[in-house]
């Protein structure tokens, strides 16, 4: 695994002025215990890239609560309802990390945000999810 410590430090985004890293990890799957896991994932994620010291925008563990609110704890939005939302965090975000869990590649809102980030230039790492612990079993 890639360990936040070992991501050098993101060139600064032009529009912001800040280095902000952009935490990609797939979401949308029809079990809601699989997009609760995928968010605690991309919320512990966040949490260690910030220890190491980065500037972390994770779309996932800012919408799923929201996508809660909105569609109900049973159901989701869909990655296609936030595009527009999504891609006005990229704007600002200097570089991208995906996070390799499990769906990642089939992931519709991953391609399109490695896409995005292509598309712009910008970096793109990827890292290994966190190892399971007893407590998350």
């Amino acid at each position: 695994m890639a360990h936040a410590a070992n991501l050098r430090k993101p060139r600064a985004s032009a529009a912001s002025g800040r280095q902000v890293v952009y935490l990609a990890c797939p979401y949308t799957d029809p079990d809601p215990v699989v997009r609760k896991r995928r968010f605690d994932v991309a919320t512990a994620v966040a949490a260690e890239l910030i220890r190491a010291g980065h500037i972390v925008y994770s779309p996932i563990t800012m919408t799923h609560p929201i996508d809660i609110v909105l569609a109900g704890a049973s159901n989701t939005l869909g990655s296609d309802y936030w595009v527009a939302f999504d891609e006005a965090f990229m704007e600002m975000c200097s570089e991208m990390v995906v996070i390799r869990l499990k769906g990642w590649e089939s992931s519709n809102g991953i391609r399109r945000e490695i896409a995005y980030f292509t598309d712009h230039k910008k970096p793109i790492r990827y890292m290994d999810p966190p190892t399971p612990t007893e407590s998350d079993r």
